[in-house]
């Protein structure tokens, strides 16, 4: 199992890495906006590797048959791994090529506001909360631990429908239900 696991969530790990580097430089080009579109798209590609990870023990080592408790300990094992990696990637990124991140992210969330007609009370109260945001984002504990949940949800859902889509039980003789199937008579 734990050869799975390392493998399946350092591979979904690698690619959330390598598709935060590409929208970190879409983010520059195109705006914020469009860089969280990608992503949250590459986090669903990345959190694929849950299912195969699942399915993977299930038909190579637990002999075809894979309890729901036992799947999805195998897919949250994933999820948190390659979730970490995403947090080890941010923090290179953030602190190699992006340190005004939050900052921009500010900028862009009041002309956001401004181009929606806000107040000047409404832009007065986002620039406040913009700015307790930028105070708190310094914090590395704080902004590892936003950079992980902006991942582990997405690889916790992909694990609960994972490991209900490929839990299978034992057969009464104590072996997986075989995949076979018997020629129809005619």
């Amino acid at each position: 199992m734990r050869k799975i696991v390392l493998v399946f969530g350092l591979i979904s790990g690698a690619i959330l890495s390598v598709l935060m580097m590409g929208s970190v430089v879409l983010a520059d080009r195109f705006g914020l906006g469009h860089s969280l579109i990608v992503g949250y798209t590459s986090m669903v590609l990345a959190f694929l590797m849950t299912y195969f990870g699942i399915r993977s023990y299930r038909d190579n080592v637990s002999g075809g048959a894979v309890t729901f408790g036992r799947a999805f300990a195998i897919g949250i094992c994933i999820t948190i791994i390659a979730s970490l990696c995403y947090v080890a990637t941010w923090e290179f990124v953030y602190h190699r090529f992006y340190p005004d991140f939050m900052e921009k992210y500010a900028a862009a969330a009041m002309d956001k506001a401004r181009a929606s007609g806000a107040t000047q009370a409404q832009l007065d109260a986002k620039s406040l909360e913009m700015n307790k945001m930028i105070v708190m984002y310094r914090n590395p504990f704080y902004r590892m631990a936003w950079t992980f949940i902006e991942a582990f949800p997405v690889g916790l859902l992909f694990t609960l429908v994972s490991a209900m889509l490929l839990k299978r039980k034992r057969n009464g003789a104590g072996t997986a239900p075989s995949t076979v199937r018997a020629p129809a008579a005619t």
